[in-house]
């Protein structure tokens, strides 16, 4: 079960990414793709977790960059046309993590 639940998890962090990009983003699908995965830097605040991993935790609401107030913001950033693409990348990314939770026992 532990490796089906690391495939769907960066399966969904790195290759749905790649097909979101491409299917809405045709003519500059790599550079939004980039983007997407840049998003993922997000995760450096896992850096301050006591452990730094733990297979058990759930990030959305345990990290600062993922909390409630960070996916508010984040949402707010779909609004302005210049950060709507990170917007959809760290909208994701908190999507994924939060699919990811269900997989803890």
């Amino acid at each position: 079960m532990d490796s089906i639940r690391f495939v769907t998890h960066y399966g969904m962090h790195f290759l749905v990414p790649a097909v979101i990009a491409y299917l809405f983003f045709k003519n500059n699908w790599k550079k939004v793709w980039l983007l997407f995965i840049l998003t993922m830097l997000v995760d450096l605040d896992h850096l301050i977790a006591t452990p730094l991993f733990d297979a058990t935790r759930c990030s959305i609401n345990f990290h600062p960059l993922h909390s409630y107030y960070a996916i508010l913001l984040y949402t707010l950033f779909l609004f302005p046309l210049k950060t709507r693409i990170i917007a959809i990348g760290l909208l994701f990314h908190m999507l994924t993590d939060y699919i990811d939770c269900f997989w803890i026992t």
